[in-house]
């Protein structure tokens, strides 16, 4: 073994073969068996996927709603002429012109940006801002919604969007630490079958996901068996 390794690395490998593939149920109580840093460590489902990168028409994205929720709180703006409305809704901020200004001077604290349809025309001058940090509104993300309310609650209550990046991996948070494994893993086989249905159309290769692995912020991964997405 590398002398490299951290002592909480070393202290997995006492638990587990992280060489050995998992079914996902083994492959959430092996991660349960690992040490715990001190803080609330964030678990991860991580997808490597067979689709061109660069083909546009390869992109893959999508949003779940996690049955136990994400164990984050999430912090949510709304771009909207009625922001005493999402306010009341549950919104951590709200407004139009005087919200976007404030982004555009460099505030970007919040975790998820929700738009009316109407605001949309005004907010896309905020895509060289938003879009690279992965917070602009996007109807395909349900970000863009005239139910405020509605749009509120789903992304308070837990759910979760995935997007791929420039080299086809996907990470999806689902969960805590703090989680216990049973809802872990209900949370792990939701996230799985979103990102395997979100397959593009035009996708004609062997295998949609590659390989998957569950980790926590400061765990090594564990690989989980290819049996469990070898349907995409």
């Amino acid at each position: 073994m590398p002398k490299n390794h951290s002592k909480r690395y070393r202290s997995a490998l006492k638990v587990a073969d992280l060489a050995k593939e998992y079914p996902l149920k083994d492959a959430v109580d092996v991660l349960a068996k690992f040490p715990k840093a001190k803080f609330d460590e964030t678990v991860e489902l991580s997808f490597r996927l067979g689709v061109d990168a660069t083909s546009g028409e390869q992109n893959v994205r999508g949003t779940t709603p996690l049955p136990n929720g994400s164990g984050k709180k999430v912090r949510v703006i709304v771009f909207t002429d009625d922001p005493q409305k999402a306010l009341a809704a549950g919104a951590d901020e709200a407004g139009l012109a005087e919200l976007m200004k404030k982004i555009q001077e460099g505030w970007l604290e919040f975790d998820v940006a929700i738009a009316t349809t109407e605001s949309m025309k005004q907010v896309r001058t905020l895509a060289r801002v938003l879009g690279p940090k992965g917070l602009m509104p996007n109807p395909k993300a349900g970000t863009v919604t005239d139910d405020v309310a509605a749009g509120i609650k789903a992304v308070k209550a837990g759910r979760v969007e995935f997007k791929m990046d420039k080299t086809a991996n996907i990470g999806v948070g689902v969960g805590k630490r703090s989680f216990t494994p049973a809802q872990i893993l209900e949370n792990a086989q939701v996230v799985l079958e979103a990102v395997g249905k979100a397959k593009p159309n035009t996708y004609k290769g062997h295998q949609f996901i590659k390989s998957v692995t569950i980790s926590s912020s400061m765990s090594p991964a564990v690989r989980v068996a290819s049996t469990e997405f070898s349907k995409y």
